[in-house]
Parts: C-alpha cells; structure tokens; sequence
C-alpha cells in the first residue's frame, strides 16, 4: 500500500425470484433516503444506494450492494464507501437478518466497493477479491482519499482504512459458505480494471457489480475500458441470468441491462470510431449524438466526457 494511503489511514482511524416484470412486492424498512432493501429471492437482497454523487448524508455509498443469507451467516457484496458507510450497511442488515456477515466480496476497485473492508473484517468477516481488483485499490487508495474528503468530508471518512483483501484470486473462483454456491468470475477490465461477477448458479442471480449500470448513465472513467467492458457484459449474458443485480440501481432483467449499459458502450464505441475514422478530435467525440439515452439521470453531466474518455482510449487501440 503507498505510503500515503498509510498516512490517510492513520489520520482518519483516529478520528422467488422477481417476475419478469420486477414487481417488487415489499421493501423492507431502511435507514431513510440512504439504502433501500429489495427482496430478489430468497435471503437474497439487493442495497440500493442513490443514483448521485457521494456525500456526507450516504458516507461514499452511491451504489447498489448485494447481500446472501446463508445458513452459516451473510455474504456481503461490496462493503461501502467508508468505515461510516460499513457501519450504515450493517445497520440495514439488521432489518434483514441477525446472522452475522462472514464474507465479503469486493466486485471492483472503486471507493464504495471496498473501503468499508476494515469495519467488517474487525468482526470477523473474510474479504476475497480479484487479483486485478486489488491492484487497483492499491494503487488508487489515494486518490479515493483525497476525493472522499472533499466529497464526503473528513467527519464522515473518519475511521476509513484501506485494507484491501486477503484472499483473492486471479479468474475464477468457486464457494461454498453455508450451504450456498457462489461462482466469482473476474470479468475485467471494464468499469474498473478488476470488475467481478458474482453468480448464484442455483438461483440464476449475478452480482454484476460496475460490470451494469441502471437507472442512471454509466461513467467511462480514465482507467475503464470499454472493449473490455463489452467483453465482460457478454461473459455475463452467456450465464443468461434471471436477475441481474447491478452496481447501480436497481434490480432487473438482463434485458434493462442490454438498454441501459451494453446499448450504451456499443453506441459510444462506433460513434467515436467514426470520428476516429474521418480524422476528427475530441471536441467533435464530445458532440457524438447519444440522444437514445438521454432521459438516464446524469446523461448531462457524463454522456459528453463519456465520448471523450472513449476516443482517448480508442485513439491508441
């Protein structure tokens, strides 16, 4: 870990399946405007974050969590973004379940995805991982910091330490917690480098982590790739779930999954490649017509540096 990430953590330590249709029939009682419990099956549950940008009122976790009852405790996916954030999480749990949390699975290397690592695994839980994942948090730790500071504040990060897992492993990897079957497959890079699958064969649920953004626009990021990224949504669609539980938003068919991510990256990619093709620059990348998607929240503020960061990356393709 750098020497820096060093430095944050010690000054912050101190201080049924669903119907084809996704008729949720009950959402069980949250902690209010912050994470929304959905019922996906049963003792599966979906976390639902908000859709915006981290701040203090959710403590970094803008995202979607997975959460498997099993008979020997719960299986968390992902673990928030902050000590705070674990805490908010294991909060909500309680409205599940008494069972306490023995696993947690990172799907990715962004802040909400595991920096809520030391509060669970201070109780015991097992953190695993991607191989790829873990590089990516390392290397990046500080910089989530220093966003998390200044979008969260320091209140909220306090206690936040960068630990990353433990366990990992380099594709695949296969459980057995409780008498639950759980598949990690790594499906990276995409969103981040090390993005992961987490597939309930017996239940046909994947965990798809930043692999499916719903009910709001993707970000293509300065260390995504978006080949990749299509790669990795085809490695999901071979498993051909019937819930797809995204890192945002909220829990659907493959099908929401095809619209609102995949449909996304492949107009984006053709799109720039034109530009590309004509000799045009990034301005003109910037101006591509995505207009099918425009009614997804945050289309203003990211469908434009979306183009851009995919003509940067396709430029040295």
């Amino acid at each position: 870990m750098h020497s820096l990430a060093h430095g944050w953590s010690r000054r912050f330590r101190a201080a049924g399946l669903l119907a084809a249709a996704l008729v949720v029939l009950a959402i069980l009682p949250a902690r209010a405007g912050v994470l929304e419990v959905v019922p996906v099956a049963d003792n599966v549950y979906a976390l639902v974050g908000p859709l915006g940008q981290r701040s203090a009122d959710n403590l970094g976790n803008n995202a979607t969590f997975g959460v498997v009852v099993t008979d020997a405790g719960v299986v968390l996916i992902d673990s928030g973004g902050s000590a705070r954030g674990a805490a908010m999480i294991a909060e909500t749990l309680q409205t599940i379940t008494d069972k306490p949390v023995v696993t947690v699975i990172n799907t990715g290397g962004q802040d909400h995805r595991w920096l809520g690592n030391a509060y669970f695994k201070s109780k015991g839980a097992e953190i695993i991982a991607a191989d790829a994942a873990v590089r990516d948090q390392t290397a990046r730790a500080d910089e989530q910091f220093f966003m998390l500071t200044n979008l969260i504040g320091e209140e909220a990060l306090a206690g936040t330490e960068a630990v990353p897992a433990e366990r990992t492993f380099e594709s695949a990897l296969e459980l057995e917690v409780g008498g639950t079957k759980l598949v990690l497959k790594m499906a990276g890079p995409a969103h981040t480098p090390g993005d992961t699958i987490v597939w309930l064969p017996k239940e046909r649920i994947a965990f798809a982590g930043d692999v499916v953004f719903l009910d709001r626009m993707l970000g293509v990021l300065p260390y995504s790739n978006s080949a990749g990224w299509i790669a990795a949504f085809k490695a999901l669609e071979v498993l051909d779930p019937a819930i797809v539980v995204p890192g945002h938003g909220r829990p659907a068919p493959l099908s929401a999954g095809i619209a609102q991510t995949f449909d996304v990256l492949v107009n984006l990619r053709s799109e720039v490649g034109a530009v590309l093709e004509r000799g045009g620059d990034m301005t003109e990348a910037a101006d591509i017509d995505q207009s099918a998607f425009a009614a997804l929240p945050n289309f203003e503020t990211l469908s434009r540096r979306n183009a851009q960061a995919v003509f940067m990356e396709m430029e040295f393709e």
